[in-house]
């Protein structure tokens, strides 16, 4: 990517004024109480060459590595290399996120929205729509194996990673562990999906290889994290909340360690349990059906 123009975008919190209900005084409400920090949520538009792609809702931050993130999660580039420059457009309505590929994944961008594009002009449906959604994810390496009490650890430290959930309450986080280093990136979003696009994005453009280490997330997982996951070559996924039944099919296929319902007394593996190694009999292994 050689270049990014960025016009400021709005902040990420801003205040909200308040009242207060406590239960130790059942039926009052304290006033004045004040103001909250809470989390902006804003319409962000991704432009590709000129046209109109997909708006989502989101957190204003990190928009460079969103941009980045979900441009190779979806398969319009393959490395940031393919994007030559980013622009970030602050208006009205929302941002939008001007991207500029490079004349090969251009190429194909083009070929693609003709391939998609149904007879009646809504763009992304139909039968093509339905495959995309469902699409056999890219197979992931051999990998990293990664220690139960590693796991433990890191999910235990990245509360303590999320500044603006910790103000908020209101944010997901995704980050990137390795076994050398730790958690060396994090990325937050209202948006559970934004915050997985950011984070990839962050840590394609600093380098990291997906194979090199593990997705963590403070979310449960659907089948578009995991599509997400193998995009990036992560080959074990870490999640708080529990998977859905395709996510599970999905990241079985994808040759993905599934982790999911990683609380302080333990996890549960759903997929690929090899890459686990286990100094004692603390994780509960659950295979798909």
């Amino acid at each position: 990517m050689t270049g990014v123009a960025v016009a400021e975008p709005p902040n990420a919190l801003s205040d909200a004024s308040r009242l207060i209900w406590r239960s130790a005084a059942p039926g009052s409400i304290v006033a004045p109480a004040g103001s909250r920090r809470v989390a902006e949520e804003t319409a962000i538009a991704f432009s590709y060459q000129g046209t109109s792609y997909a708006v989502m809702m989101a957190t204003p931050a990190d928009l460079e590595d969103f941009a980045v993130g979900f441009t190779l999660n979806e398969g319009i580039a393959a490395s940031p290399g393919d994007i030559e420059s980013v622009e970030v457009l602050t208006g009205e309505n929302g941002i939008v996120l001007r991207i500029t590929l490079a004349e090969a994944p251009a190429t194909a961008f083009w070929e693609r929205r003709r391939y998609l594009a149904g007879p009646s002009g809504c763009g992304l449906c139909g039968l093509e729509s339905l495959a995309e959604a469902t699409r056999r994810p890219p197979p992931v390496g051999p990998g990293i194996s990664v220690r139960g009490e590693d796991i433990a650890e890191a999910m235990a430290a990245l509360p303590g990673l999320q500044p603006m959930n910790g103000i908020t309450g209101a944010l997901h986080a995704a980050a990137f562990w390795t076994p050398q280093r730790g958690i060396v990136a994090v990325r937050e979003d209202v948006g559970r999906h934004n915050a997985l696009d950011k984070l990839t994005g962050a840590a394609a453009r600093a380098g990291f290889s997906g194979s090199a280490g593990a997705l963590l997330l403070t979310s449960r997982v659907s089948v578009e994290m995991v599509q997400k996951a193998a995009s990036f070559g992560a080959p074990v996924l870490v999640a708080v909340s529990a998977p859905t039944a395709l996510a599970i099919r999905t990241a079985e296929m994808a040759g993905i360690t599934l982790v999911a319902v990683a609380r302080h007394d333990g996890f549960e593996v759903f997929t690929h349990p090899r890459r686990i190694r286990r100094r004692r009999a603390v994780v509960g292994i659950r295979r798909a059906a």
